[in-house]
């Protein structure tokens, strides 16, 4: 069933359609100018914009050239006679005689002075033995010279040195301690933070740098908590500074473990 009305500017009483289905011909050759126009520029922008790489050439080598030097020339005679001049050969091989006939050595014209002329020599001065009669006494003992006995070698005894902070303290009285190492290794410096109350006593001691051995560093600890000041002025509150210990030879060597067995 087709659906009909009338449309505006039109005679009524003739049937039309709601829509019309006449073909677009006017879009379809709109679109075919649009596509031909869009090809035509690509193609310009193509040679406009297009990279031309120049042509590769290929350099081949020179071709080997061989010079011959002929006397051909006039600058070839001369170039050869300078040649023939200049040989080390001429010079650094021995040139035989014309007339010699085989490779023995000519004989040598040089002479030495000393076959032409003897040289006058001095004569040796006389010497005149006596001969020396023996003695009718007996031999005397030979006497030895004594060694001079080994001197005792000095002995290097340890040292405590406080920083210039502990100075004014006076002068610090030392316990007799005798030091005990537990290795063999030569002991370091060790060095102590202390503090001094005003009466002289030490409060406090923390190790800074250790000996190497803990051993020691626990009687140095000791040694120093025992020593006292006996200051002139007393002051209030604890004085703090630094206690270093020099070591010396007086430190007694560790016993072995096996010194106190019995070899069968």
């Amino acid at each position: 069933m087709m659906a009909t009305a009338l449309s505006p500017g039109r005679q009524p009483g003739v049937a039309t359609t709601v829509f019309r289905w006449d073909s677009p011909h006017r879009r379809r050759w709109g679109l075919t100018l649009f596509i031909a126009t869009s090809v035509a520029l690509h193609a310009i922008c193509f040679y406009v914009f297009q990279i031309t790489y120049p042509p590769t050439v290929a350099l081949l080598p020179p071709p080997a050239r061989v010079n011959l030097i002929t006397p051909a020339t006039e600058e070839g005679r001369v170039l050869l006679r300078w040649v023939e001049a200049e040989d080390p050969a001429l010079a650094s091989t021995t040139q035989r005689a014309p007339d010699a006939k085989s490779f023995a050595l000519p004989k040598v014209a040089h002479i030495p002075s000393y076959l032409a002329t003897k040289p006058v020599l001095r004569d040796l001065p006389r010497t005149e033995t006596k001969p020396a009669l023996p003695s009718s006494n007996p031999l005397r003992p030979v006497q030895r010279q004594r060694s001079p006995a080994p001197s005792a070698p000095l002995k290097s005894p340890t040292v405590v040195n406080f920083s210039p902070e502990l100075a004014g303290l006076g002068q610090p009285q030392w316990p007799t301690v005798r030091f005990t190492a537990a290795t063999n290794e030569a002991a370091e410096t060790a060095e102590f933070r202390v503090a001094v109350s005003g009466e002289g006593v030490i409060r406090f001691c923390f190790l800074q740098h250790s000996s190497g051995d803990a051993a020691l560093d626990e009687q140095a600890r000791n040694y120093i908590v025992s020593c006292r000041f006996t200051p002139a002025a007393r002051t209030a509150g604890l004085v703090w500074g630094q206690a270093t210990i020099a070591w010396g030879d007086d430190i007694t060597p560790p016993i072995p473990s096996d010194a106190g067995k019995r070899t069968p």
